[in-house]
């Protein structure tokens, strides 16, 4: 089916009073509204008809009189037009093509004025120039205010998947060692039990309690390699075998885990009754591996701790909008918050100067600052690279510097780094506006950014003012 832009150019005119529903042309003479009826076409379209093809050449200013219409702008952009509002090719736009196919969502009428007639409009109607430019102003603001968005909810997800991974580890870990734990807790209550019905001698349990209370004593474990570790755990084993402690091999890999030798074995011997050898070394073995399972779950759940916490801190929750911010904690917790993007082959020098004072800002989107010059300091140098980054007291600001030792930044585009949508990255994997957000920021924050580049050293610095209170720096 046609598009029902293809049907304008037959289609009877609207009326004047249809013309004064649209916001631009309420207030204008009988004259001027009756010119503009006379060359436009009025078209009613029903739900879901197509008023649009993506790839269309745009030759018709649209007025929306009543309805509304949408149009799916592709990468998840979506723009809906509404009765009063003006859409379509606009004069001075720079729009060849319609980016997406539009469509109605409930019976709709449309006005259309071709695009040769455009300087006539202009020169019969003046006024109609500033506000159709105020239109097209607005459309790019909006366009951009979105996909600003879309650029921020995008590194966000980046984030969160990051986030997430790190979480999961150590959150894993600790379900491992509490499964772990209650086994081994279950050895010790049933070895025990046995050694209660057998009769351990009293300085046989004394021994056992002061060994257990000892951990040290018998778990100094030191780094084998495949091969050593083989062989102690068959020295171990035919100790064992010999001594008819049952499933020998199995008590000699865990005994070899807890750092076990044939020296601490015969120290055991010396002080237990040999029928009471087995159940004495299975309840050992448990008894230092919750030791080490509850060392195991205390690390996993800190590092789950500290995460949270660096979220917590990285976002500014529950905080004034404008604060003191230490630069130096914000810059560590974004390191922590992309440690998923830096574990596998960055190196981070840090350089701090950790006198300088506090600055007054917004300390999430600092740290959005940092979060883009790290990733892209990531990105050029491919994972495998060094990152510096340096804080400097320059008289009344903070000055950051993020330094990589990527191939560096062309000549050629060096200009337009900083430009909206601007981008080296290959599609789908970056939309250009990382360090147009960064500009913003700093700018809004009284700041200045700047960098230089060559191969093997790319550096952006950030200034930011110290705020109210602060002097130049004293020397």
């Amino acid at each position: 089916m046609q598009p029902a832009t293809e049907r304008l150019s037959s289609a009877p005119p609207p009326t004047v009073e249809e013309l004064q529903g649209i916001k631009i042309f309420a207030d204008l003479p009988q004259e001027d509204l009756r010119w503009l009826a006379s060359v436009m076409h009025a078209l009613d379209i029903q739900t879901d008809e197509v008023l649009v093809r993506r790839g269309d050449e745009a030759l018709y200013m649209v007025a929306l009189l009543s309805g509304e219409m949408r149009s799916d702008l592709g990468n998840g952009r979506t723009f809906i037009g509404r009765a009063g509002q003006i859409t379509g090719m606009l004069p001075f736009s720079r729009l060849k093509v319609f980016p997406g196919t539009g469509r109605a969502t409930q019976p709709t009428r449309v006005a259309g004025l071709h695009k040769d007639l455009f300087p006539e409009m202009m020169q019969r109607i003046p006024v109609l120039q500033s506000r159709l430019v105020g239109v097209l102003a607005d459309r790019v603001r909006e366009a951009t205010a979105a996909d600003q968005q879309r650029e921020k909810m995008a590194a966000l997800g980046k984030l969160s998947a990051g986030l997430a991974h790190e979480l999961n580890n150590p959150a894993s870990a600790a379900r491992r060692a509490a499964d772990e734990l209650r086994k081994s807790l279950s050895s010790v209550r049933t070895a025990s039990l046995k050694l209660d019905k057998e009769g351990l001698p009293q300085e046989s349990r004394i021994f056992l309690a002061e060994l257990e209370c000892n951990r040290r004593q018998l778990a100094d474990s030191e780094a084998l390699d495949s091969l050593e570790r083989n062989d102690r755990e068959e020295e171990i084993s035919a100790w064992l075998s010999k001594r008819s402690v049952e499933a020998p091999w199995s008590l000699a890999s865990t005994l070899v885990d807890l750092g076990c030798t044939l020296e601490t074995l015969e120290d055991v011997e010396r002080h237990v009754p040999r029928k009471f050898l087995t159940n004495v070394l299975i309840r050992l073995t448990a008894a230092f591996t919750i030791s080490r399972l509850a060392d195991q779950i205390e690390n996993s759940t800190g590092r789950i701790s500290e995460l949270v916490r660096a979220v917590k801190e990285y976002s500014y929750m529950d905080r004034a909008a404008e604060q003191d911010i230490d630069i130096h904690e914000g810059l560590e917790n974004t390191l922590i918050m992309l440690h998923h993007k830096l574990k596998n082959g960055m190196t981070v020098v840090r350089e701090y100067d950790r006198t300088i004072p506090r600055v007054q800002a917004r300390g999430s989107e600092l740290n959005q600052i940092w979060t883009n010059l790290i990733v892209n300091a990531v990105d050029a140098t491919q994972g495998k690279g060094t990152i510096t980054i340096r804080t400097i007291r320059d008289h009344n600001c903070a000055r950051v510097e993020v330094e990589d030792d990527g191939p560096g930044i062309p000549e050629e585009i060096k200009t337009h780094i900083f430009d909206p949508f601007f981008t080296t990255k290959p599609v789908g994997e970056g939309t250009g506006l990382g360090l147009d957000i960064v500009y913003r920021i700093v700018r809004n924050h009284g700041g200045d950014i700047s960098f230089t580049s060559r191969p093997g050293q790319t550096c952006f610095v950030i200034r930011i003012p110290f705020g109210p209170g602060f002097g130049v720096a004293s020397s």
